[in-house]
Order: C-alpha cells, then sequence, then structure tokens
C-alpha cells in the first residue's frame, strides 16, 4: 500500500496541476466588451435594445433555441421590452399553440395567449437532436446567467467565427469560434449583415445584433434587475441616513455623560 502512494500520488499531482492550468489558461480569454446600459447600481435596459433583440431571437434564434421560462405577457411587463398590451398580444397571436384535449379528446392548435409560454421550436428532446446532428440547442431563458463570462462570453461567441489555424482538422458540423471553450462549436454562424430589418432604422450590423440579442437574453436571465437596482440604491440610502443619525446621536450621548463627569 506503501508504495502503491509513492508511485501514484506524484502522478495524481501532475494531473492536477495540468487540469487547473487548462483551467485559468481557458479563462484568460479576452471577451468583447461594450457600454452595457444594465450594469452598474443605476443600469437599466435599453428598451430599444431589448425590442431589437426580441425580433433577432425570433427570427434567428427561435428556430433552435427555446424560452421555456418567459411567458409573452412578459414582453409587456415593466422593466423589460415594455411593449404595450396590444402588441404583445399580436405577438402571442401570431405562434400556433397546442392546447388540449377538447371534448373529443383530441388535441388542437390555437392562437398563443399572453399567458403562454414562448413556443418550444421543437416537441422533445430527441427531435431537436435529430435535426442538430445530436445536438441540442441549449434553453436561452438563463444563457447567460449559466455560461462564465456571462453577457460578454454572449456577444463574442456571435462574432468569434473565423476561419480555423492552420493545421486544425475540424470534424464534419463542427466550426471553429475563438470564444467558445476549446474553439470548437456545432453551431453555424447565425449572423450576417443586414440579417434583419430593423423597425426603427437602426443599421443590423453583425456587432448590433449581437448587443441586442444579448441584452434581450440577460433580460430573460434577470427580469428583475432594475427593480433590483432600485431596491438596492433605496437601501443604501436609508443606510447612509441611519448611520448620520446614530452618528449625531451617539456624539450628543457623548457629550452629556463627558459634561457629568
Amino acid at each position: 500500500m506503501k508504495k502503491f502512494f509513492q508511485v501514484k500520488i506524484p502522478y495524481l499531482i501532475i494531473l492536477i496541476i495540468g487540469v487547473t492550468f487548462n483551467a485559468i489558461s481557458a479563462e484568460k480569454v479576452e471577451y468583447l466588451k461594450t457600454d452595457w446600459s444594465f450594469k452598474g447600481l443605476f443600469g437599466k435596459f435599453d428598451r430599444g435594445s431589448l425590442q431589437r433583440g426580441y425580433q433577432v431571437y425570433t427570427e434567428v434564434c427561435s428556430s433552435c433555441h427555446s424560452m421555456k421560462y418567459v411567458s409573452y405577457r412578459n414582453l409587456a411587463e415593466k422593466g423589460g421590452p415594455e411593449f404595450t398590451q396590444e402588441q404583445a398580444k399580436a405577438i402571442a397571436a401570431s405562434f400556433e399553440v397546442t392546447d388540449g384535449p377538447n371534448e373529443d379528446g383530441e388535441m388542437f392548435t390555437r392562437p398563443g395567449k399572453l399567458s403562454d409560454k414562448f413556443v418550444m421550436p421543437y416537441e422533445n428532446v430527441k427531435a431537436a437532436q435529430a435535426a442538430n446532428g445530436g445536438a441540442y440547442p441549449p434553453d436561452m431563458s438563463v444563457l447567460v446567467k449559466a455560461r462564465g463570462g456571462g453577457a460578454n462570453y454572449i456577444y463574442s461567441l456571435l462574432q468569434g467565427y473565423e476561419d480555423p489555424p492552420t493545421g486544425m482538422i475540424l470534424d464534419d458540423g463542427v466550426y471553429y469560434n475563438k470564444y467558445m471553450y476549446g474553439n470548437k462549436i456545432k453551431m453555424a454562424n447565425q449572423l450576417s449583415d443586414g440579417l434583419v430589418e430593423y423597425s426603427d432604422g437602426t443599421k443590423a450590423t453583425v456587432e448590433q445584433m449581437s448587443k441586442d440579442v444579448t441584452t434581450f437574453l440577460m433580460w430573460t436571465a434577470e427580469p428583475h434587475l432594475e427593480a433590483r437596482h432600485q431596491m438596492g440604491f433605496k437601501v443604501i440610502v436609508y443606510l447612509i441616513i441611519l448611520t448620520v443619525l446614530v452618528y449625531f446621536s451617539m456624539k450628543r450621548i457623548w457629550s452629556r455623560i463627558e459634561t457629568e463627569v
């Protein structure tokens, strides 16, 4: 047993060091950065960017990626894209939703309602894998929070497609992305300049679409971010006022004690 540990422990140490080194190297990737309106204590979502981001998600991403935790009514709620109720109803009604069973025990389709969750692109996991070469497109509801690097990572990934370095051989259906862990990704490049036509006239460059859809994904992951920021600011103000009051109260009390002494 003693001999076993003498032989195996050095190898285990080398393995641990190697894994740690690789993890640190992966973390050193410098992601693209931009001025996110939602960052900081006073951060708020850009309404125009949220609405454009929803358009990019609907026209580009939703054919593969689901958002099972988001309802159409959320699109009209305060702190989000803030579409009007009529706009949100029209958006929901533009999708066919499977419902039922009816009186005959059969499932049926109907126009979507505000209370419905976003329509799923596939009926089940197997159907999704079959349509994507065995890969399962992740749900996007909380994708920003589920990936290291957060918004900057998603923003960078969408712009990180390049030709592979000389000598690197990629399997069929695998693409090179300099911001993807391992630099290999099964999702093809989805964005190109002018791919969507923004209704507000904003030029749809790859950079702009990446920023808008990432902002939208940040909202789906943090729908109460603005309310949380406002509450945090109020708490800070309250604590400052309380500290000042305690300070002057204690100062007054101690001044009386010193006078009596």
